[in-house]
């Protein structure tokens, strides 16, 4: 039998009550990912450009998202402060692997060794203005990732555009600020 440090536990119970909470908005009409998306190309530093409230990331500022090619998948290290830039980074960390290796677009996460598995899609892969558009099948959350810090007006005019042609209420999307290099 796993025995579980009463930390670990209260982590664990607490991702699981966020996700199973409801957002501020729901997608009318999520569907699975048909693009085919390069898996070569998530590795890397993403940063976070906007995303659909969560609890987990109230007052988080300056989020990324660090992929690191293994055997099994990826290391995923996600990042934010909290509050300020200037404060300590708050990390959490998973190990993601390709769900549907026809599109690419199906990923799973496992945090805190495997207690807690989240399914995430590809739902926009617009690799040649460098940003995606991250969400879970239920539709409850959203992140629009970049490969840069800041995106341009046009590209982020129509990743907002997109989100919103997906069902989503763009009013609720927040725009945390972006980290400093």
């Amino acid at each position: 039998m796993i025995r579980l440090r009463p930390l670990t536990r209260l982590c664990a119970g607490f991702m699981a009550a966020l996700l199973a909470a409801p957002a501020v908005s729901l997608a009318a009409d999520i569907r699975p990912p048909a693009q085919k998306v390069d898996v070569g190309r998530i590795a890397g530093r993403w940063y976070e450009v906007a995303r659909l409230p969560n609890k987990i990331q109230r007052d988080c500022q300056g989020g990324t998202s660090d992929w690191a090619r293994t055997e099994a998948g990826y290391a995923v290290i996600q990042t934010c402060h909290r509050g300020s830039l200037a404060s300590p980074p708050t990390q959490w960390k998973a190990n993601a692997r390709i769900v549907d290796p026809l599109t690419d677009g199906r990923i799973r996460l496992s945090y805190f060794g495997g207690i807690l598995n989240v399914e995430y899609w590809v739902l926009e892969s617009r690799s040649d203005q460098g940003w995606l558009l991250l969400g879970t099948p239920n539709g409850r959350y959203l992140w629009l990732m970049a490969q840069k810090p800041i995106l341009s007006a046009a590209a982020r005019a129509q990743a907002v555009s997109r989100i919103r042609q997906l069902g989503y209420d763009v009013a609720a999307l927040e725009f945390p600020l972006p980290t400093r290099h």
